[in-house]
């Protein structure tokens, strides 16, 4: 039985309280393929008491019987891992190979990692006379985003089962797919009842009815800085925990010693994967003044080597955006870009040549970019690159600091000691030195407003614990 027009709420599927239903949008068409419910405050309450009654036995479960039940889930999303990946590409335009082996792999990789991290874990602890005992925070409320749905849904669900969590997901709901997927994943591998519970819904509704719910102990949100603040003022009220990963503008330094087409060529592909919507891509490329026509000409040559197309195409490298109203956003901003100066060296407004319809960008790259243009402001979520200019360490340091946000930075340079010395001056969550390999056990969060809490491995699963001293638990 397909369940898109359902709900998972304490170990079953059900309908919602009132019927109403929202289409899924394929990307590349612009077509509607499936639908899905929109939920309510009620059912978002159904769901919450679901996960309230089973929190006092499931927090009292073993490390061992956590261990068993999150390899269980492990086998069963690998079986799963086509259904996945083909939802993915359908509900928000990732190409076939890459909505597999990169969309749908990253969240085996971090359930792995979860399994790795479980079965060192201290829980417990002596401290002279005192027991430090961390332990599972209550229900916890998980509002997760479209661009990288695998990753954020298995970065929250794997660390508060591994904590002894229970817990209300709602998933985006212009890529729902892939969430209900998981929960039939979930319930196959034999997670109790109200232990995972699965509301679909938009923002305004379910997000809010979660995030300002007096029986949610932790909200944990990933999206836009925008909508992180009305979750964290509508949390505000019960005083719960608010874990956020944010927006980001992030820069990648090039320094003179760096060579500077390797740099600048994987510089372009890092900024355009997933069509450039990445929260972490290095947006705003810095290059030495005196080759900055040099690094002009690797990253146009760069950009044009991308081929844009339907998810579907095997030839295809960039799909498209994920909606009507991201793709507005990015033409609007690649409109500034040329208004307010900068130097468009590839791309522009519109679709790509031979592109009528679906939501394609032009991969576009931006030259003379100057700090206060919008484009090297904002986050952009496009395949949309700014290149910008400095003369000494010192200034490039203070450029790249220079924003709201603090996700993540980029170092790349001939010498480790120049780099690690630069990135221990970047106000960031994330430094990235010489395009390094992703690494599942490093922490991911950000300064400022890209937000606060850490997710991967030991720094996620520590989120998700609560901190008790028992003063007195050894004899003095």
């Amino acid at each position: 039985m397909a369940h898109e027009l359902q709900f998972y709420i304490d170990g079953a599927w059900v309908d919602p309280i009132t019927p109403k239903t929202l289409d899924v949008i394929d990307p590349s068409t612009e077509e509607a393929f499936a639908q899905i419910s929109l939920g309510s405050a009620a059912d978002v309450d159904r769901a919450v008491a679901a996960a309230k009654r089973a929190f006092p036995v499931f927090a009292r479960t073993s490390r061992q019987e956590r261990l068993a039940l999150l390899r269980r889930i492990l086998e069963v999303y690998k079986s799963r891992a086509g259904d996945i990946a083909l939802a993915v590409s359908r509900e928000m335009g990732a190409p076939r190979k890459f909505a597999l082996e990169s969309q749908t792999g990253a969240g085996e990789a971090h359930l792995a990692r979860m399994i790795e991290t479980l079965e060192t874990f201290e829980f417990e602890r002596i401290k002279g006379t005192t027991l430090i005992a961390k332990e599972p925070i209550g229900v916890v409320g998980m509002i997760t985003p479209w661009n990288w749905p695998l990753n954020q849904i298995t970065c929250k669900v794997g660390p508060a089962l591994a904590a002894g969590c229970t817990m209300v997901l709602k998933p985006s709901e212009i890529a729902p797919l892939d969430a209900i997927i998981f929960a039939e994943i979930l319930h196959e591998a034999g997670v109790p009842k109200g232990v995972f519970n699965l509301v679909n819904g938009d923002g305004p509704t379910v997000g809010t009815a979660i995030s300002s719910h007096p029986d949610v102990d932790m909200v944990s949100f990933t999206g836009s800085t925008r909508a992180g603040v009305l979750v964290a003022k509508s949390a505000a009220d019960t005083v719960k925990r608010v874990h956020q990963e944010l927006g980001g503008k992030s820069a990648n330094i090039i320094l003179p010693d760096a060579d500077l087409k390797r740099a600048v060529t994987k510089g372009v592909a890092g900024c355009f994967g997933n069509s450039g919507q990445s929260c972490n891509a290095p947006t705003r490329m810095f290059v030495p003044l005196d080759r900055h026509d040099e690094a002009v000409g690797y990253a146009k040559a760069a950009a044009e080597t991308f081929k844009v197309g339907p998810a579907d195409a095997e030839s295809t490298m960039l799909g498209p955006v994920v909606s009507q109203v991201q793709y507005d956003k990015i033409q609007k901003l690649i409109e500034s870009g040329i208004a307010e100066g900068a130097e468009l060296v590839t791309g522009g407004p519109g679709r790509p040549e031979g592109l009528n319809r679906g939501y394609f960008i032009r991969p576009t790259v931006f030259a003379r970019v100057t700090p206060e243009m919008s484009v090297a402001r904002e986050e952009i979520f496009g395949p949309v690159l700014s290149i910008l200019t400095y003369e000494t360490e010192e200034q490039v340091i203070d450029l790249a600091n220079d924003t709201v946000y603090g996700l993540a930075a980029y170092v790349q340079s001939g010498s480790l000691d120049r780099a690690r010395k630069v990135a221990s001056q970047l106000r960031t969550g994330n430094v990235h030195i010489n395009y390094p390999a992703w690494d599942t056990g490093a922490p991911f969060g950000g300064y400022k407003q890209s937000g606060n809490g850490r997710e991967y491995a030991e720094f996620g699963l520590e989120d998700f614990l609560e901190i008790k001293g028992v003063i007195g638990y050894e004899a003095a």
